[in-house]
């Protein structure tokens, strides 16, 4: 593996997708002075970071000719192959130059990319994040890192730029740990959904549930945060519905992989599918009280 010198501003990076994460990701790139080239497959929601001096170009692999890393932050796995290898950001890149896809996609198709670009001379980590909108504007992402560690350690100044990295394993691992977080959050904002449904038909005002619980084993950021947006019926998405169908969907096929039978998330995953099945795709993932509260036997 080829791995570049240790990193400076100089470096020139290029961001490939502009959505709800991306954008604020470019902007903290260029506040800390870094040479930034964006793309975005529908341009004009690239150009408003032209006025804080990113490059902004038409082509995924214009903006990737002259670039030391890629960084990729997508919906899907389909769409990270498309921008890599249909729109030629493989192509355009020289040898020694790294991807670092942060998007969440299936563990197996992350190993794929990384040995498809490994046989260009290209490196490549998985390198996927929680936190939503808020922790892409504040930098304060968790991001869960899969590849080589002398790779990780040559980038790990790049992504603290973002949040907190850790090296998490092989390729592959990146992704493996964002779907044990996506289970545990899906999973728990399933359990404080019924939990506050069963305060709020038993009588019990719900924000009074979760003041009560501060401090004891229940307490979590999920019950402190997405509790109050249940409560408050505050919907408008840090991380969308379909995103976390997405990323279940994502654990419970790894999961088969492996042999495994994961009931409680396959549960859940079920919930989430009829409830952006029922119109609420695109509302936060807390958005499943819902779900939960039109339901009866």
């Amino acid at each position: 593996m080829t791995v570049q010198s240790s990193l400076d501003r100089g470096d020139r990076v290029a961001l490939m997708g502009m959505g709800a994460m991306g954008a604020p990701m470019a902007r903290r790139l260029l506040d800390h002075g870094y040479d930034l080239a964006v793309w975005n497959r529908t341009t004009p929601r690239a150009e408003p970071l032209a006025r804080y001096g990113a490059i902004v170009y038409e082509h995924a692999s214009d903006a990737a000719a002259s670039a030391d890393v890629v960084v990729t932050i997508l919906e899907t796995g389909d769409a990270v192959e498309s921008v890599l290898f249909d729109r030629g950001v493989a192509d355009a890149l020289t040898r020694g130059a790294t991807v670092i896809d942060m998007s969440s996609i299936a563990p197996k198709v992350a190993r794929d990319h990384a040995d498809r670009l490994g046989r260009r001379g290209i490196n490549h980590l998985d390198a996927p994040v929680s936190g939503g909108t808020r922790g892409a504007a504040e930098g304060t992402l968790a991001i869960m890192i899969g590849g080589d560690a002398k790779l990780f350690e040559r980038w790990s100044e790049l992504m603290s730029v973002f949040g907190s990295p850790t090296f998490v394993g092989p390729s592959g691992a990146g992704q493996i740990t964002k779907l044990a977080n996506q289970i545990i959050v899906g999973t728990t904002i399933g359990a404080v959904a019924e939990a506050l449904t069963l305060a709020q038909e038993g009588g019990v005002d719900p924000g009074v549930v979760i003041d009560a619980l501060r401090g004891g084993f229940a307490h979590s950021r999920i019950l402190r945060e997405h509790g109050r947006r249940m409560i408050e019926s505050d919907f408008e998405p840090g991380a969308a519905s379909r995103i976390q169908l997405k990323d279940m969907v994502n654990a419970l096929d790894a999961a088969d992989d492996m042999g495994l039978e994961l009931r409680i998330t396959s549960v859940v995953e079920g919930l989430y599918e009829e409830f952006c099945a029922g119109g609420g795709a695109e509302f936060d993932h807390s958005g499943l009280f819902l779900e939960i509260g039109k339901r009866r036997p």
